[in-house]
Parts: C-alpha cells; structure tokens; sequence
C-alpha cells in the first residue's frame, strides 16, 4: 500500500511500528512527515486503518508513505520488512517501535502464557527490529536513530499488570545495551527510549480513576500522544544524545501525590 510515489533519494526515512491505528505510532510517524520523513507504516492486523493512514499522511504532508504487515516477534517478517523498507526507500534514517500490548490480569490470574506473550511483543519484537534496522544503519555512512518505547512505571509498577510491567522493565536495558553495540560499530548509531506516563488513557476509564491518574502528576493534567511525538523528534535532532531513558509523564515517576 502506497502513498505519494517518489524514487530513491536524499529525503530521510523513517519506519514507525504499530502506525497502522490511531494510537501513539500513528502520532510520532505524522510528527515525522511533517518534518518531511518518507515513511513505512507498520501494521499486523489493522490494514484497512493502515491504508487510511497512509493516504492522509502522503496527501496533507506531501511525502512518500507506505504500509507493510508484519508479526515482529518472527524474525523471517522482520527481516522482510527491512528488505521492504530498503526496497522502496534505499535507506533508513530513523525507526521506532512503537508496537506493544497491555493487558489487565489480577497476579493470581496470571499465566505462564500471559507472560510469555508480553515478553515476545514487548521485548522480542523490539530486539528484533531494532538489531535488524540497527545493523543496516552501521552499514549507512550517516548511521540512524532507533527509539524504543518503554513506561514510566516500570520504576513503580501499579496492580493487575505484572506480566505487562516486567516486559516493559527490559526496555531501558536493552536500549542502553543496544547503543554500546551500534554505538562501537558506527558512532553514528544511537539508540534512545521514551518512557511515557499517563497518556491517552483508556476511553471507558471511570471519570474518577481518571482523575486519580491526572492528580498524580506534577502538571495537573493527562498527557497527549503528541508529548511523546515531540520526545521522539528530540531524539532524532539533537545527535549527542545515546543510550538515554526519557520519562514523558509530567513529573509522575518523582511525585508521590498526598505525601
């Protein structure tokens, strides 16, 4: 699926994962059109949302899009969404990963699947797409930015999310890890995460658990998704930033409201 068609060239590109729904990926992968991106949208299942995307982004910013399908906890996908993405493109200068799954479960309730699962979505996947576009980047003279997306709490985890949380606890990790591996190939290659706090929460949260959330931040108020998309845009400009973890949750992970 296609958008504006446009030969290989100078213009920078990104692949943004979990872009295909109206949910933060789809954010951060308009921030980069604006800001003159080509751009493939990743999608698994969503691919008549996808296609959506992929029209709107190509028609109002004026750049080239496409979507690619592909289950990013299988490495063959993976590996063919690079060749898809180097195919069209020629070149990769920035990649997100965006795509993970939450998923509410009492702790007695939790399973060895349970867990299983949030560890192969939200670390496998992230390893896989950030080693695979990683090590094109190295090859690339002017190297890449990858950016993972991990949470705030996994410094203070909340109830019912324990498989959830101790997935999102490796990203930090295995982002610092990832930059000393690229880092020592090509200077060029930096890889940061974003940790973001209460954003886009839920629309069937009760108004009162929602005001909770808003009253445990510093900021009095619930985050957009555009917060994040300007976090990841501050990882792409500014080139001496690597192997750093940023809290995007008006002050939640320092406040401990009430006290």
């Amino acid at each position: 699926m296609s958008g504006v068609a446009e030969a290989k060239g100078d213009r920078p590109v990104a692949v943004v994962t979990g872009s295909g729904r109206r949910r933060v990926g789809y954010h951060v992968a308009r921030r980069l059109a604006q800001e003159g991106y080509a751009l493939v949208l990743h999608y698994r299942t969503a691919a008549q949302e996808a296609q959506e995307n992929v029209q709107e982004l190509s028609q109002r910013y004026g750049v080239p899009v496409v979507a690619f399908a592909a289950d990013l906890t299988q490495q063959p996908q993976v590996e063919q969404l690079v060749h898809s993405t180097l195919q069209q493109f020629g070149r990769v200068d920035v990649a997100v990963q965006c795509a993970a799954i939450w998923k509410r479960k009492s702790l007695e309730e939790t399973t060895a699947a349970d867990v299983q699962e949030h560890f192969e979505v939200n670390v496998l996947s992230t390893f896989l797409f950030c080693q695979l576009f990683g090590l094109h980047m190295v090859r690339q003279e002017q190297g890449g930015c990858l950016i993972t997306i991990g949470d705030w709490a996994d410094i203070r985890p909340y109830s019912d999310y324990a498989a959830y949380f101790a997935s999102k606890a490796a990203i930090p990790g295995l982002t610092r890890t990832l930059a000393v591996e690229f880092g020592r190939r090509n200077p060029r290659v930096r890889v940061n995460a974003v940790l973001p706090g209460p954003v886009m929460l839920p629309e069937d949260m009760p108004d009162q658990e929602r005001q909770a959330v808003i009253t445990a931040t510093l900021v009095q108020r619930e985050g957009k998704p555009d917060h994040i998309a300007q976090a990841v845009w501050h990882f792409v400009q500014n080139d001496f930033l690597t192997g750093v973890c940023l809290p995007v949750d008006g002050g939640r992970s320092i406040y401990a409201a009430g006290w």
